[in-house]
């Protein structure tokens, strides 16, 4: 009777026990995920301040370089301080399997839109772009859905048309009633980055995003390299104040600095929440607009920036 009594009390200290130790993982959980999200967002929003420089920037940069030979030094630029920090970071090679993948990032994120957006810049302002390359959020997510398979709702794609229609009516107001080739530029410049932040996106998931850019920087050298070369040959360069920042925060801050934060905070908090802080980007890219380049907005141009961002908003809940 006394060994059954003992057995008994020892079982119930042991099942409760269970409770209390239950409890106390989901507390450290929580606190562990408000802080990883907490640093996320934080990230993540350090990245979308710094690509909103980007065109002010470029703007910059074109005073003393040719639109050819600015976006190929950036490059180069970038992909020495990418390799600085992969090779201090001792980072083997990614597999083969990642080259391909690498190869559409490098051509979409770090040769395509700054090429395009470069092109585009000589011809438009910044303020103009600004509200064109708000539409890359919705581009990407129509993309990705097309590489994925997903299927959004209803909503989803009629905010989308209702979005592009902004963006159309915008440039043709602006244009005088036709697109003009700055305006061409920049929707290719939508597709190809879109295609850019599909894929690294993808990659983002077998391999840390910083790397990911870090390595399409470095696959793209030997073309920067020569690109830089035939660019500074041919075209002008006339060095100034502005242009050299320009292409310093080019070349750190939007190519590498902002792409690292970013992927960063997006593989804590996940590309859709990361995907509307971006909604901020175009709307500060007006203020950098009229506060460093002293540009005159149009009332045009903060109305269709928020009619956009109100869009890919509703495509985000969709």
């Amino acid at each position: 009777m006394t060994a059954q009594n003992s057995a008994t009390r020892s079982t119930s200290i042991a099942v409760g026990a269970r409770p209390a130790a239950t409890a106390s993982a989901p507390a450290r959980g929580a606190r562990l995920g408000g802080a990883r999200l907490g640093s996320g967002t934080a990230l993540a929003s350090l990245g979308v301040v710094a690509f909103s420089l980007t065109f002010p920037s470029t703007a910059w940069g074109l005073e003393s370089f040719g639109p050819w030979s600015f976006v190929a030094v950036r490059s180069v630029l970038a992909a020495v301080i990418a390799g600085g920090f992969l090779l201090a970071g001792r980072v083997p090679l990614p597999g083969r399997e990642h080259w391909a993948g690498l190869a559409v990032v490098a051509g979409g994120v770090v040769v395509g839109f700054p090429l395009l957006t470069t092109l585009a810049l000589t011809t438009a302002t910044t303020s103009h772009a600004a509200v064109v390359v708000g539409l890359l959020p919705l581009t990407t997510a129509t993309l990705s859905a097309l590489r994925t398979g997903a299927r959004p709702s209803r909503r989803f794609w009629g905010a989308a048309l209702a979005g592009a229609g902004v963006v159309l009516g915008f440039t043709l107001t602006q244009s005088g009633g036709a697109l003009s080739a700055g305006d061409g530029y920049l929707f290719a410049a939508l597709l190809v980055c879109a295609a850019g932040y599909t894929e690294g996106g993808r990659l983002a998931r077998v391999l840390p995003g910083w790397q990911v850019i870090g390595w399409a920087l470095v696959l793209c050298l030997p073309l920067s390299l020569a690109g830089s070369a035939l660019g500074l040959a041919y075209e002008p360069v006339h060095l100034t104040g502005h242009g050299v920042a320009g292409l310093l925060w080019a070349a750190a801050g939007s190519t590498f600095l902002g792409l690292y934060v970013w992927y960063r905070g997006m593989a804590e908090i996940g590309a859709p929440r990361a995907s509307q802080l971006q909604l901020a980007q175009p709307l500060l890219t007006l203020v950098w607009s009229v506060a460093l380049l002293g540009e005159h907005l149009s009332p045009a141009a903060p109305a269709a920036a928020c009619a956009v961002l109100v869009c890919i908003a509703v495509t985000q809940r969709a």
